[in-house]
């Protein structure tokens, strides 16, 4: 009986955070550990990497559920969502966050003293980016560079240094989240604008908004394109998953038009986890294949 709720509990944590969406970031993270690493991690340092990774994810979700709580329960397409349904108290999902977050902060010391250092800066970003859509349009990109965290502190644990790689991840992460964020955003426009919420589609209407999205998920491909020369780690098998990317892309945008967004959450989430796991195969499998060969 005891077992039970506690699985129930862990279940409704895992809906709260939206925890099938750690997929967005752990691929370009992933792919950072290898490519720094050349090959597998150290296993203490894979270990630190992804307490770091899941507190601050986790974390991050958490409180922007207790944030945004007040508009959630005025929109009706998130009005059932745990806190406004009294599911959880603000209290307490406070707490957890609170959990995570030192989760985040002790596996970024355990790794190296560059990676504490810079801790704070990535908090700062895991928390300001909720209240970015009460004064800013940016809102979009902001979450982009924050998820951008991953694949760069990657790299950071494993280096300690910077190089233009892990630049262009970064910039792959920010352009793809940005792009399928104003696509899920769209949705909302009538909602925002009424509460006076910023983002893009309120900035620039929906057909626009559309647009620019399209635009960053161009650039996103052009940056995997420049992962894939920078990186000899990558080769055919990495440039194949990017020609199905690319195809992932074309999908998404034939989904949705400023006059039917009905199939959003499809073009905006459900086509992006694939694209997650295509990145992820293809680079796995050219990378490995190519350490085997050394």
């Amino acid at each position: 009986m005891i077992l039970t709720k506690f699985i129930r509990k862990i279940k409704k944590y895992g809906t709260l955070v939206m925890f099938s969406h750690t997929i967005f970031s752990f691929s370009f993270a992933l792919l950072s550990m290898l490519l720094a690493a050349g090959g597998i991690p150290k296993l203490m340092t894979l270990f630190w990497i992804m307490v770091c990774f899941l507190g601050a994810r986790t974390g991050a979700n958490a409180i922007n559920r207790v944030i945004d709580a007040e508009i959630d329960a005025r929109n009706p397409r998130t009005a059932n969502r745990q806190i406004p349904k009294g599911e959880f108290k603000k209290k307490e999902v406070i707490l957890f966050t609170s959990f995570c977050f030192l989760l985040m902060l002790i596996g970024a010391y355990q790794l190296n003293f560059i990676c504490f250092l810079l801790s704070p800066v990535a908090l700062f970003l895991l928390i300001i980016y909720s209240y970015c859509k009460r004064f800013t349009f940016l809102c979009h990109l902001v979450l982009g560079v924050t998820c951008a965290c991953a694949p760069v502190g990657a790299w950071l644990a494993i280096t300690g240094t910077l190089s233009f790689l892990p630049l262009f991840m970064g910039a792959a992460n920010t352009l793809w989240v940005a792009g399928f964020d104003i696509i899920y955003g769209s949705q909302d426009y009538e909602f925002d604008k009424t509460n006076h919420l910023f983002s893009i589609p309120v900035r620039f209407g929906v057909k626009n908004a559309l647009r620019i999205a399209m635009l960053f998920h161009v650039m996103t491909v052009i940056c995997l394109i420049i992962i894939g020369l920078l990186a000899s780690e990558l080769g055919i098998i990495y440039m194949i998953g990017l020609v199905v990317i690319s195809f992932l892309f074309i999908m998404e945008y034939r989904l949705v038009s400023p006059t039917n967004l009905t199939n959003v959450n499809i073009a905006s989430y459900s086509i992006n986890q694939l694209i997650s796991i295509v990145l992820i195969i293809s680079s796995l499998l050219d990378a490995f294949l190519f350490l085997t060969k050394k």
